[in-house]
């Protein structure tokens, strides 16, 4: 296997300069009182040779409602609302209450956090940030030995423009990640709570 330079663009940012960009994503963030998106997942595993590729639409209302809807290539529903997870397969339904798993709630928040790019917590993460071509990139390190045990690293990519998240990759091990990537995104515009609705 050769091992090639993550990115040759990426330059880890001074203490100043991540001062100043997780507290632009700090304003935006606070600002986002919900989120649409297209999206495309990409699931690398080391085994296969191809990417698996989905994708869907995604919506985000402020304080803790998220829905991950998946297209292509099947209709899968995911939703995260009132402290449980609602899934939706192909018309069979279940729910999972996230309090009962420590590791669930640790995952709904960041994954919530991930999308409205609310996740610099210190005391959750060890964060490196970095200066690329076209995004500025945090890279998180879950202190959390559960949670570690199923992400080794957390990368979001930020528009640098908007200060919100284009694309969230998630390293699972030196191998395999998910990389998600958002699209004709639209900032605080209705959702109605229907939406949320499994």
């Amino acid at each position: 296997m050769i091992c090639l330079p993550v990115v040759a663009q990426e330059q880890k940012m001074t203490e100043a300069e991540a001062a100043s960009f997780r507290q632009s994503v700090n304003v935006v963030s606070k600002k986002i009182t919900s989120l649409a998106t297209d999206f495309t997942q990409f699931k690398h595993m080391d085994f296969l040779t191809k990417d698996i590729e989905t994708s869907g639409k995604m919506f985000f209302k402020e304080p803790d409602k998220l829905l991950w809807q998946y297209k292509k290539p099947y209709n899968y529903t995911i939703v995260f609302k009132n402290g449980k997870i609602l899934i939706n397969d192909e018309g069979k339904k279940s729910a999972m209450d996230v309090g009962s798993s420590k590791i669930f709630a640790k995952l709904n928040k960041l994954i919530v956090g991930s999308v409205s790019g609310n996740l610099f917590d210190d005391k959750e993460f060890a964060i490196t940030c970095y200066k690329g071509k076209d995004f500025n990139i945090a890279k998180l390190i879950p202190k959390d030995a559960t949670l570690k045990k199923y992400l080794k690293q957390i990368e979001l990519h930020f528009d640098k423009q908007e200060h919100t998240v284009s694309q969230v990759r998630l390293v699972e091990s030196a191998e395999d990640y998910t990389k998600i990537v958002f699209k004709n995104k639209v900032l605080n515009a209705k959702v109605d709570d229907a939406v949320f609705v499994n």
